[in-house]
């Protein structure tokens, strides 16, 4: 929405349709986002097999603890880059987090919304963001665990995101939705596939 804003247009009539550059700009985005997400998500993995899991540690429940069970493994600079990685996934993860969020709430409540706009404008979707981040802040101070509170978070997206896939399958399909940017074949058999697969690592989790 920001991003239309810039370019004039304001109004939903102006946004209606998107433009194949449109199109093309935010499939890039998504892929190269979905590339780099992953190749970090590849390297924190192998690290934590490289250092941990190859000394036999596995039982760690604080970020502090594990700089601290880093330092004698992999130097004494590990630690250091370790806080410097919760630091920077902190700073970019929590105001995307929060604005997602802020988002979701307000497009289904049909309250205004977007960082575009003043918390005069908008004032729900500005509560929204500052519900978010004072509730994160708060799991320090009320028991909660935070690693494990993340967990948990990635187990509920893991098992709601078939629903999902199937839903997003369903309606990129219809015309009636899509006009004429409904999916192609390769791209509905790769959507099936990966559906299948979501399913398949959910259920094996729940009978796991």
């Amino acid at each position: 929405m920001e991003e239309h804003a810039a370019k004039g247009l304001r109004r939903r009539e102006d946004r209606a349709q998107a433009t194949a550059r449109d199109l093309r700009f935010t499939a890039w985005d998504v892929i190269l986002g979905m590339v780099f997400s992953n190749l970090v998500m590849y390297f924190i993995i192998l690290a934590a097999a490289a250092t941990l899991f190859r000394h036999g540690i596995g039982n760690l429940t604080t970020a502090a603890e594990v700089a601290r069970a880093l330092r004698p493994l992999a130097g004494h600079a590990a630690g250091a880059l370790f806080a410097l990685g919760v630091i920077g996934v902190g700073v970019l993860a929590l105001p995307v987090m929060s604005a997602g969020a802020a988002y979701m709430v307000c497009d289904a409540m049909g309250w205004k919304n977007g960082l575009g706009s003043s918390p005069q404008h908008a004032p729900q979707f500005y509560a929204v963001v500052t519900t978010v981040m004072v509730a994160a802040a708060a799991l320090n101070f009320i028991g909660i665990n935070p690693i494990h509170a993340l967990i948990a978070a990635g187990v509920v997206q893991g098992l709601l995101a078939p629903a999902l896939m199937l839903l997003i399958m369903l309606l990129t399909r219809r015309r009636e939705v899509m006009g004429s940017f409904t999916n192609s074949k390769a791209v509905n058999i790769l959507g099936w596939l990966t559906t299948v697969l979501a399913t398949s690592a959910a259920v094996a989790l729940i009978l796991g």
